[in-house]
């Protein structure tokens, strides 16, 4: 008799709400991104003391589904697949991989930043010191079903884009935005086919706000490459569960650049903010910040990076993980899954 109680509980439990399973999505600034091609798959090799770092950190949040910032690409993904078998080497194998090519240091051979010079890194698609430079990645323990790349979308095709202008004018000269891509790094749609149901996962890096030349181009492209979400989500929302998540290089409240246009997003309808916070030092005060660059030198602490659910997902936890040495905090959530029916 109190078998079959038992075996009776069990079954509720099972059933019941509390009995759900997670998913733990993360993003991650890793500051991986070396000074020349081969740099950083030589590093991973000899167990560089921020790779392992980077690699423990993972390993020990045990993320679902990752997104990685600032890491080299190359042709055949020798550096990622070596970071990733680092990763599964420290405990947490993440089999399936999304990597295309970046735009940063795709070389254009125009003068995108109007200042007389050729071939410098602004005058890449996206800066950066060689092809590949400071890429995107998404691991996971879930295979790719399919995936939308917008990284070849036209700066001036996006509505209102704040391409500058110099005496109404667009500056540089008109034929640069013939070429111009709006994403510094890339803007992807990728659907996973988890167990359950298929997850999207819209993920971007943004530029910086700062630099760029005295007519604020950076800072109007940082604007317009967070802009693009908001229209995605005004023209071609997802029609199942997703997550948006990568860097903004925005603050909402501090630093430079187009304050409200991230505001926006925050506040956006269809997603929610679980704001996780974490404080920089052990029982120190807790910040929402996600980076930290000291000042003087730097602008201090700032929340750039972002993991925004949809709206209707319930987030069951979140936080920030602080990891020695590195600038970013990798940036989690937990979400009930598979998801509950409204």
């Amino acid at each position: 008799m109190i078998r079959i109680a038992t075996a009776f509980l069990l079954v509720a439990l099972l059933a019941s709400p509390l009995a759900a399973q997670t998913l733990r999505l993360a993003v991650y600034h890793t500051g991986l991104g070396r000074n020349g091609p081969g740099l950083l798959l030589r590093d991973i090799r000899r167990g560089a003391e921020d790779v392992v770092a980077v690699t423990s950190a993972i390993a020990q949040l045990r993320p679902d589904v990752l997104l990685l910032l600032d890491i080299d690409h190359d042709r055949d993904l020798r550096s990622l697949s070596a970071l990733r078998d680092a990763i599964a080497q420290a405990g947490w194998p993440l089999p399936h991989a999304h990597a295309p090519p970046p735009n940063t240091g795709l070389a254009t051979g125009r003068d995108l930043d109007g200042d007389g010079r050729l071939g410098e890194g602004d005058d890449a698609q996206g800066w950066g010191r060689f092809r590949g430079a400071g890429g995107m990645a998404l691991l996971s323990r879930y295979p790719v079903a399919g995936t939308t790349d917008h990284s070849a979308f036209l700066w001036r095709d996006l509505p209102d884009a704040r391409t500058p202008r110099v005496d109404g004018r667009l500056f540089p000269a008109p034929e640069i935005y013939e070429i111009q891509r709006l994403s510094t790094t890339g803007h992807w749609e990728v659907t996973l086919e988890t167990p359950e149901t298929p997850l999207t996962i819209w993920a971007w890096h943004a530029g910086p706000p700062v630099f760029g030349g005295p007519y604020g181009r950076n800072r109007a492209r940082n604007a317009d490459e967070t802009a693009f979400w908001l229209w995605r989500l005004s023209t071609a929302p997802p029609t199942g569960p997703f997550v948006l998540m990568g860097n903004a290089n925005l603050d909402p409240g501090a630093g430079d650049g187009e304050r409200a246009v991230i505001r926006a997003l925050l506040a956006h309808p269809a997603l929610q903010d679980p704001a996780p916070r974490a404080p920089f030092d052990p029982g120190g005060p807790d910040s929402a910040a996600t980076a930290l660059w000291p000042e003087p030198e730097g602008p201090g602490a700032l929340r750039v990076d972002y993991l925004l659910p949809a709206s209707g997902l319930r987030v069951r936890d979140g936080g920030l993980t602080r990891v020695p040495g590195s600038v970013h905090a990798l940036v989690w959530a937990d979400l009930q899954w598979p998801p509950q029916e409204p």
